[in-house]
């Protein structure tokens, strides 16, 4: 089951306070950027963060998930409703995740 088109807008309308977001549809799915580094991914109306350190201390509900099959633990962020809370969970992971390749 593919994510829906609104829930996408709302993940990255949740997440906008950290810099610039957008969404790239993949493998059915989505990937969610943040200035042009990839943070998180939607899946089946879910939303993930990749875990770092900044991000776990962060979290007010550990819980690690596999957005899909065969992929590696993600965070799952049930709390999406939290405008400012995730906003503050992408810039603290975004500052320990690869610059953005040229």
């Amino acid at each position: 089951m593919a994510s829906n088109s609104d829930f996408v807008q709302y993940i990255a309308d949740q997440c906008s306070g950290a810099g610039e977001i957008t969404t790239r549809k993949m493998f059915g799915d989505y990937g969610i950027y943040c200035n042009g580094i990839i943070f998180g991914l939607i899946c089946d109306n879910h939303f993930f963060l990749k875990p770092t350190e900044s991000g776990r201390q962060l979290l007010r509900t550990l819980e690690l998930r596999k957005p899909y099959e065969g992929a590696k633990d993600y965070f799952y962020i049930a709390d999406v409703d939290d405008h400012d809370y995730l906003s503050e969970l992408v810039r603290a992971t975004c500052k320990e995740l690869p610059k953005k390749k040229k």
